[in-house]
């Protein structure tokens, strides 16, 4: 069974198993997720699974549907987050190192001179 917070009001374990092989083919953030998700149903990479497959099982990719499935991806890579902080922490691995500067810290700039200055 899935964790609370990787789950959308109404959402099935097919749709949420969906988002999860998304994400990990390609584990990026909403909004690139979306297009990972696309991509997968327009080639039926999921159970075979189309647009209208997908649909039956909860995924809609509509305007309207939009938000559900933004709060629905959102939940499953906050989990899947969770999921893989906690084995690092089972084989004594911390936190990833960060690559870039968190947007908290601030980054000190040095300008270039002006011209004709020195």
């Amino acid at each position: 069974m899935e964790p609370a917070e990787s789950r959308s009001a109404g959402a099935s374990d097919d749709a949420v198993d969906f988002v999860r092989f998304c994400y990990a083919r390609r584990p990026v953030s909403w909004p690139a997720l979306y297009d990972e998700m696309s991509t997968v149903a327009a080639r039926g990479l999921y159970r075979g699974w189309g647009f209208a497959e997908l649909a039956e099982h909860g995924i809609r990719f509509t305007l309207p549907e939009l938000p559900a499935l933004a709060a629905l991806a959102g939940g499953v890579v906050r989990a899947e987050c969770a999921r893989a902080a906690e084995r690092r922490a089972a084989e004594g691995r911390g936190a990833p190192r960060r690559s870039m500067p968190d947007s908290r810290q601030v980054v000190p700039r040095t300008l270039p001179e002006p011209l004709g200055a020195g």
